[in-house]
């Protein structure tokens, strides 16, 4: 066992038992007696691995996620479920790879305004989950899972929604073919206004703006969040806040704008920071931060084509749409004072891991009539032991390009983010040690023969039990 990691195991049994044991400590945290703790995920949109301070950039302020780090667990080696949005987020809502729910398409990567379908009704997501332990559920924020009713939120386990349904830069107005295509508007005058991108902004069902006011839109996600957790402090309670920023286009409010060193995308970073704090200083002043659990991780990497208006993947090589580290490896960490101890945890973890880890917190059996690749992280989180994931798998669209294995990783397919990147197939794979180089320059595949062999066994028994949902990304109106 890792000395970082020899702690107590606080279970939702042992918790109670150790909050009715300290005087005093029961009546200042506001637990309720019996109760799983509160959960709240916050996901940011676009935000690479070096991205905020604590992860080392040098410029980008972010105190208050650092010193959620700090005194929590800073997870060095945890991965979402794809590279790019749609797909990522299925992989967080249903604990299973998004291959599974034919949410990772083969000729669209992601859903669009005009897209006919959405996630699959027999999926059941975390919300699912803890609304059946009896919490109160709240999606603030992005979805992307589907803007049709029967798709959004509240058809998938939450009492609320308020937020755009999918990216913001989305119903875009503008004339691209006029300024030499997508990426080139970005640097035409004028391009940066709210008027250029008609996403409407739900509350539940209904259109309440349309353009969504982007310079507010971090703030009021705060807000929402901050009102649901006040309306709820009484009972369980389970926060999704998918921020739609830092993903193309950058909006700020007035009173961040021009504040960071960073440039407008640094004023975007330390707003989201703000905003997280905000909340944290809530749960407090409420006596809910002894019993509540804060999440905060990315959905992919940088999207990096944008230079200096895009983020940074750190040490990690590429960023945004590709299977290198800087795609799917992202900053994570867990905050929950009293029940987590702080320590830098370097174990594999996924946003997958979420919905058993929170579904076992809660008391709550994890689908047994499906495959599920989320796994129940609380050994660490609690000082139990050590993280029971040991793979990680890289899929691009719904076609497997590399494993991580342990300290390894196998690169069969590889490919830039976007296109003019030709699509390469390694009859020998790349193989890289992640651990000891994470920016994946030094190719061990002649050194290592024994790992790749081991790696291609793994792969054998993935693909052979893998059974593809229908692809619902291809259909478009």
């Amino acid at each position: 066992m890792k000395p970082s990691l020899s702690y107590t195991y606080l279970s939702v049994v042992s918790l109670i038992i150790y909050l009715i044991c300290q005087p005093g400590l029961q009546a200042q945290s506001g637990a309720r007696e019996g109760a799983p703790p509160n959960v709240i995920i916050i996901f940011a949109d676009d935000l690479g691995y070096g991205d905020l301070g604590i992860y080392g950039h040098p410029t980008i302020r972010t105190p208050n996620l650092d010193r959620m780090a700090m005194e929590g667990q800073k997870w060095t080696n945890f991965y979402v479920g794809a590279s790019v949005c749609t797909p990522s987020r299925a992989a967080l809502m249903t604990g299973r790879l998004p291959v599974r729910s034919g949410m990772a398409g083969q000729t669209h990567r992601v859903l669009f305004p005009d897209s006919k379908n959405g996630l699959p009704a027999e999926e059941v997501t975390i919300a699912e989950q803890l609304k059946e332990a009896g919490y109160a559920t709240a999606c603030i924020g992005k979805w992307h899972l589907g803007h049709k009713e029967q798709y959004l939120p509240t058809n998938n386990g939450f009492d609320y929604y308020f937020g755009i349904p999918y990216s913001n830069d989305m119903d875009n107005v503008a004339d691209f073919a006029a300024v030499g295509g997508y990426f080139n508007f970005w640097k035409s005058p004028g391009a940066l206004r709210v008027e250029n991108f008609n996403v409407p902004l739900l509350r539940n069902t209904e259109i309440i703006e349309r353009p969504a006011d982007q310079r507010t839109i971090t703030r009021r996600y705060a807000e929402e969040t901050m009102g649901f957790i006040r309306d709820h402090k009484e009972e369980p309670f389970f926060v999704y806040l998918a921020h739609n920023l830092p993903h193309i286009p950058l909006f700020t409010s007035k009173e961040f704008e021009g504040t960071s060193e960073r440039g407008l995308y640094g004023d975007v970073v330390e707003e989201i920071d703000h905003g997280v704090g905000q909340i944290i200083d809530l749960l407090k002043a409420e006596g809910l931060m002894e019993n509540t659990i804060v999440v905060f991780t990315s959905d992919n990497g940088p999207w990096l084509p944008f230079g200096v208006d895009g983020g940074s993947a750190g040490l990690l090589r590429e960023g945004k749409g590709t299977t290198y580290e800087g795609g799917m490896r992202e900053p994570c960490i867990f905050y929950a004072p009293g029940m987590i101890k702080p320590a830098v945890i370097t174990d594999l973890g996924t946003t997958m891991d979420l919905f058993s880890t929170f579904s076992k917190l809660a008391g709550v059996s994890v689908p047994d009539d499906r495959v599920m690749d989320g796994l129940d992280l609380g050994p660490v989180l609690f000082g139990q032991g050590e993280s029971p994931r040991k793979t990680v798998y890289y899929y691009r669209n719904d076609e497997l390009y590399a494993v991580r294995e342990g300290d390894y990783k196998a690169h069969f397919i590889t490919q830039g983010a976007y296109g003019g990147h030709a699509k390469q197939v390694h009859e020998t794979p790349l193989l890289y040690n992640v651990n000891i180089d994470p920016s994946e320059q030094f190719d061990l595949a002649e050194k290592h023969p024994e790992v790749l062999a081991k790696i291609r066994k793994v792969v054998a028994r993935h693909e052979a039990e893998m059974d593809k949902g229908v692809d619902q990304l291809k259909d478009r109106e």
